[in-house]
């Protein structure tokens, strides 16, 4: 980075920090992450509300910035290598020429708007220390995709020369349904696994609303949810090991969300964890998720379970807070390409249905191009597939043509050159829609 490059960089974060009362750290040129494609060049910082920044480009830049959202949302704390394991995953940008700019954010947890803000100066911040991109594009992969959605129509504005800071979004394996209907499946999860497992909570512990998650100021680890899991479900058995009771409750909540049985462990840590973070750290203990009126159907007994399972109704304040925190309006004024996996147990493949529902309401379906494929991979689909469609949505934001679905599937057979795997594309694959794979409310 030039000299000149680097005062404008410091002078942004500490003018910033200024204002916060925040200490800045402009980026210095820093060691990449161990494993990243060589020829690149890298700088660490921290912006004016403590995020930790990481910048790189590649000595061949093609004049691109991708700005990366990662998803979760991640519970540790943020640390100044929080993103390092982004870069490695999605390291198709940076050996095909894109910059690439990812901030931790300035917490761990939930909080879509302000992960968007966290992930604007960002993107200011590496304009400042690398030069002004030819074209910057915004990638949110899984719960990054819904702060990508919702950033893009919230803090897209134009400059005094009309110019985004983001002039097209990538949005793969994208929680797009918004959150106060993106976790229902997970309220349903945990309704059922008290009516069914009675055991999260146990009979001896807090009782609470499932909802919120934990009591406040709880975490529970992974190996304790399993515990909990593992004993009513038998899931760490063999079939034939399992008795019928756990063969039953296994079944039961399998029904009950729709969620296949290998999955629903990460799920539950999820609802429980996250649910909390929610709720009393956004919510003033208050949910934001209910299931009140509810009728579940495919269980052994579906009289008996509706008459047991807990009935929730969420907080209205608390939901209408949600909501403006990150439902999708579709008011977007950029490309939109999308990237999903049709077996994606993780961030259900309908998330993409409610999307185009809620732009199509907004008049601005047009400016979307949804591509399935099919994998069940959440955190990483095959290779090839990330550079193409990047490639294919800097040609619609540089040429106005927005690229067909075979058109991108070609792009990325010729990807495959480069970065190998499968290019499992399904042109012509349509979503069920949302209340077809989620219990409606």
């Amino acid at each position: 980075m030039t000299a000149r490059r680097w005062l404008a960089a410091a002078l942004l974060l500490l003018s910033a920090g200024a204002s916060h009362g925040v200490s800045a750290e402009a980026p210095k040129p820093a060691p990449c992450p161990q494993g990243a494609p060589a020829h690149l060049t890298c700088l660490r910082g921290q912006d004016a509300n403590g995020a930790h920044l990481l910048l790189a480009r590649p000595a061949n830049w093609n004049g691109g910035l991708v700005t990366h959202v990662f998803g979760g949302p991640r519970m540790a704390p943020i640390r100044p290598e929080t993103t390092d394991e982004d870069l490695l995953r999605f390291a198709e940008y940076v050996a095909d020429g894109w910059a690439w700019v990812s901030t931790s954010r300035r917490r761990p947890g939930f909080g879509i708007r302000q992960a968007g803000e966290d992930a604007l100066s960002a993107r200011r911040i590496a304009e400042a220390s690398f030069g002004r991109p030819r074209i910057a594009v915004i990638h949110g992969q899984s719960w990054g995709g819904a702060i990508s959605a919702r950033a893009i129509e919230t803090l897209n504005h134009p400059d005094a020369e009309g110019r985004r800071p983001w002039q097209g979004a990538l949005l793969t394996s994208a929680v797009l349904a918004g959150p106060t209907r993106a976790y229902d499946m997970r309220v349903d999860l945990r309704a059922a696994f008290q009516v069914i497992c009675g055991t999260h909570p146990g009979p001896q512990e807090p009782q609470y609303p499932v909802t919120l998650g934990l009591p406040r100021g709880e975490r529970m680890a992974w190996n304790e949810i399993m515990a909990r899991y593992t004993a009513c479900t038998g899931s760490d058995l063999a079939q034939q090991s399992r008795s019928p009771a756990q063969r039953r409750a296994l079944a039961d909540l399998v029904a009950v969300t729709r969620i296949p049985a290998w999955s629903i462990p990460t799920h539950m840590a999820w609802a429980t964890n996250v649910f909390a973070d929610i709720a009393w750290n956004m919510m003033d203990g208050r949910s934001a998720f209910g299931n009140a009126h509810v009728r579940y159907q495919g269980t052994s007994d579906d009289a008996a379970f509706n008459a047991r399972v807990p009935r929730i109704a969420p907080d209205p304040d608390a939901q209408a807070r949600l909501a403006e925190d990150g439902d999708p309006t579709g008011a977007i004024a950029i490309p939109v390409l999308t990237l999903h996996g049709i077996e994606d147990a993780t961030v259900f493949v309908e998330h993409q249905a409610a999307y185009r529902a809620t732009l199509e309401r907004a008049g601005t379906a047009h400016l979307l191009q949804q591509v399935f494929v099919e994998e069940e991979a959440h955190n990483k689909m095959s290779a090839p597939l990330y550079p193409a469609a990047m490639a294919a949505l800097r040609g619609w934001v540089e040429t106005g043509h927005r690229p067909t679905v075979e058109e991108i599937r070609r792009g990325c057979e010729a990807a495959r050159a480069r970065h190998p795997g499968p290019c499992r594309i399904r042109p012509g694959y349509v979503p069920q829609p949302w209340e077809a794979r989620v219990n409606p409310r």
